[in-house]
């Protein structure tokens, strides 16, 4: 019985392909059919790579010539040895003699003697080569001009853990990974859903990788989707390293300092986003995941809020509004006091700043920025470090620093306390990227304090809600449901309401089911 057949004078191949041997020249960078010239075009595009292998041989009572071309590292070594080795090299003394009249599709192969995921033919070597170097088998068989493309990537992928970045005390401990086979499984995990769509693209002009659109298909705004495949599209960088280019690739206004896409790594998050009428996009080799459209509160709410009950959900929710302001204004507002200001202080308190200030011999904002620019540091410090030392670290260098600073009478202890308030409340913050950006806002509001006193710090929080009430996210209002205002969807604003009383999903979204089912 004959193991393996194939069409060797491959008139039928070409009559399908509408190309002929005789058309496809080595310049053109085609496989022709001949196989010592197409392992020679082989190794003029390949044979430069160390980590790549070729391995010729030859099987069947004709002694086939052919060669597997495969990449160390990237493939299978097991799946190339188990399925395609041994059974290329058995000899088989009842095999019939391969016939001229006989053809074998790309389907023979896989389907019916080997084992694979997929597989693809192809006699383009611009096509080949990438398929080739990301993991793929090729066969190259004396005779054909078409090379067997074999699915034979072997990922490196680590194990499913709790997401770092976004610890919880109650909830799923479950995050995702840097490979988009597993972080889709994970969303589908999360019920049977037949609504929910995956579309799949490829991005990246050199180097390609595969980008996931997820929706709810009898959910989301059609318009939503539309536009977030738009942009998508519209990407054209030689290579996406993580989410973060697709997220600053496709963000309405890039000069803003505020992230207009929410990224996350838990995919309870992105399912409960989903619900609503959102869209997550999902790359691969990142675990972390992208949300649009998004809002500002939306970042300051965490998963927590909904799995316990509304009244802590509502107080740790107004707790995170309250070191939001605070982790951006404190600082500002203590230079504006001390420096324009001192008749708001109360008598004592203000008498006991005064004797705390005598020998420092810098102005408010000096000392401000002395403070807040080592808290920076100290922080950027924790996170290269290991992480056994990383918080020792910044909690160390934090007393030591400060203490010093202090008996130097570099600052006062008063500067000292407002620094640690400030700082202790930006740990707060759920999100990592909008804590960046108060810190950063931080700053622009301590040089119009020191400027202005209280009139420039008022001046740049009016602009700042100017900006914020200015600024969209796939269309939607960044400030929404307070700007433009929508009293209804306030249930899930500042306060969290009780489940029983949010059945109706947000509608700035303009979903197509506004109902949630319950």
């Amino acid at each position: 019985m004959t193991r393996w057949t194939f069409h060797r004078s491959m008139e039928r191949i070409h009559s399908k392909n509408g190309t002929h041997p005789s058309s496809n020249p080595l310049s053109s960078l085609n496989f022709t059919g001949d196989y010592q010239k197409d392992l020679e075009l082989v190794r003029q595009e390949l044979g430069q790579n160390s980590d790549v292998n070729i391995r010729e041989f030859s099987f069947g009572q004709s002694a086939v010539h052919a060669a597997m071309i495969y990449v160390s590292g990237l493939s299978d070594h097991t799946l190339i040895d188990q399925h395609i080795s041994q059974f290329l090299l058995l000899k088989d003394d009842q095999a019939e003699p391969f016939s001229e009249t006989d053809a074998v599709s790309v389907d023979d192969l896989t389907n019916q003697f080997l084992s694979f995921r997929s597989g693809m033919e192809t006699n383009d070597v611009k096509e080949w080569k990438p398929k080739v170097l990301a993991g793929y088998t090729a066969l190259l068989i004396e005779g054909s001009a078409i090379a067997y493309l074999l699915d034979t990537v072997k990922k490196k992928t680590r194990n499913i853990e709790e997401p770092v970045s976004e610890a919880l005390v109650r909830g799923p401990r479950v995050g995702f990974t840097e490979s988009l086979d597993d972080n889709t499984a994970l969303l589908r995990q999360h019920g049977e859903n037949g609504d929910l769509l995956m579309l799949k693209f490829r991005v990246g002009s050199r180097v390609k990788k595969e980008l996931v659109i997820a929706y709810m298909k009898e959910i989301a705004d059609p318009a939503l989707v539309e536009e977030v495949k738009s942009r998508i599209a519209t990407i054209n960088l030689d290579y996406l390293a993580e989410s973060g280019y697709v997220e600053q690739l496709i963000e309405d206004n890039f000069l803003s300092p505020f992230p207009q896409v929410q990224s996350t790594e838990r995919p309870d998050r992105v399912i409960s986003a989903l619900l609503d009428g959102r869209v997550a996009i999902l790359l691969d080799g990142t675990p972390f995941a992208l949300i649009v459209p998004v809002t500002f509160s939306m970042l300051l709410q965490s998963p927590e809020d909904y799995y316990e009950r509304w009244i802590p959900g509502t107080f740790i929710r107004f707790l995170r509004f309250f070191t939001a302001f605070a982790s951006m204004l404190i600082p500002a507002l203590y230079i504006s006091f001390i420096s324009f200001h001192q008749g708001l202080i109360p008598t004592k308190l203000v008498i006991s700043i005064i004797e705390s200030r005598q020998s420092v011999p810098f102005p408010s904002l000096i000392e401000a920025l002395i403070m807040e620019i080592s808290i920076e540091i100290l922080r950027e410090a924790g996170l290269r470090l290991p992480k056994p030392i990383g918080p020792a670290m910044g909690i160390v260098g934090g007393l030591i620093i400060g203490q010093a600073a202090v008996q130097a009478g570099i600052v006062s202890p008063i500067m000292v306390i407002v620094v640690a308030v400030t700082a202790i409340s930006s740990f707060a913050i759920p999100s990592y990227n909008l804590g960046i950006s108060l810190r950063i806002i931080r700053f622009l509001a301590m040089f119009s304090a020191a400027i202005f006193g209280m009139y420039g710090l008022i001046l740049f929080f009016l602009l700042l809600c100017s900006h914020l009430v200015r600024l969209e996210s796939f269309g939607v209002p960044y400030v929404s449901p307070a700007v433009p205002y929508r009293l209804r969807d306030w249930k899930d604003l500042f306060f969290r309401f009780p489940l029983k009383m949010m059945k109706r999903r947000p509608a700035m979204l303009h979903t197509k089911d506004p109902v949630r089912k319950g």
